[in-house]
């Protein structure tokens, strides 16, 4: 069972062309429970080490091995538990520089400083602009309740569920604007959105995993984009450095555990489109 799961990493890794960009699309596409997954691997190596007292942290940060560091954006305990340094089995050639290593699973594993390093020239550049020329965009339920708090904090405009085509693009829509930045959750599912943005030559801001591929982002955040902790981690710290940088209050955000706990299933405050909140 073990030489199979180790072919059938390596089959992953060595994906090129066509075949590549299908299962790098099919990771975004597909519902994976990824901290289900994570919490059975745990419970599986503490059994085989026979250390049931280790904790779970303690066990992620081994697995992760990147050194302490003071001038994070937050702990590294917080990266860890949140679990945005998991990728997918499918790794593209953007995404490659990033990756730390594969586990026994295939799952490939994000540098945690390379993390934190592109969710600080995200925020930077991400700052440089007025919230009312950005738009973020998340068809992906597992973002929704972050990105609505994010535009409520922030001013921005926001897209759950649904964008609508060609509302930056095409004038003779009603509902038409101008933008200057483009914030794309992942570029399989928000690809309509990724494409008016460069037919009209605006700047994009992309979150990457590592079955995603760059093409078209001017900055990119590296990280899980489909688990909920993990998306709120990051909206968590746009919305943070954001109205940091523009000298905006602080006071009436919710703390980090709230961006980062699951909300109850089927609740969620977006019913669709939304152009703000």
């Amino acid at each position: 069972m073990v030489k199979k799961k180790k072919e059938d990493s390596e089959a992953v890794e060595e994906l090129q062309g066509e075949k590549l960009e299908k299962a790098a699309e099919k990771e975004s596409l597909e519902t994976v429970d990824l901290e289900a997954k994570k919490k059975k691997l745990l419970e599986k190596a503490k059994k085989l080490a026979g250390k049931v007292e280790t904790t779970v942290t303690e066990d992620l940060k081994e697995q992760v091995k990147i050194k302490k560091r003071t001038d994070m954006l937050v702990p590294l305990e917080e990266y860890v538990k949140d679990g945005i340094y998991l990728g997918t089995r499918v790794v593209t050639p953007d995404m490659k520089p990033f990756i730390y290593r594969r586990r026994a699973d295939g799952l490939a594993i994000f540098n945690t400083d390379l993390i934190d390093e592109k969710l600080k020239e995200a925020a930077e550049f991400m700052a440089k602009f007025d919230a009312k020329d950005i738009v973020l965009v998340c068809r992906r339920q597992a973002g929704w309740r972050a990105a609505d708090m994010m535009a409520k904090l922030t001013g921005i405009k926001v897209f759950t569920k649904k964008y609508p085509a060609g509302v930056l693009t095409n004038t003779k829509l009603r509902d038409f604007f101008e933008n200057e930045l483009t914030i794309v959750c992942d570029s399989w599912l928000d690809k309509n959105s990724l494409h008016d943005t460069l037919r009209v030559k605006k700047k994009v801001l992309m979150v990457c995993d590592t079955n995603n591929h760059a093409n078209g982002a001017d900055k990119i955040i590296i990280g899980n984009n489909k688990s909920p902790r993990s998306l709120g981690l990051i909206f968590y710290l746009l919305t943070r450095e954001y109205l940091k940088a523009k000298e905006l209050s602080t006071e009436g955000m919710p703390d980090i555990d709230w961006w980062t706990e699951e909300a109850e299933e089927g609740v969620s405050s977006s019913a669709g489109a939304k152009f703000g909140v």
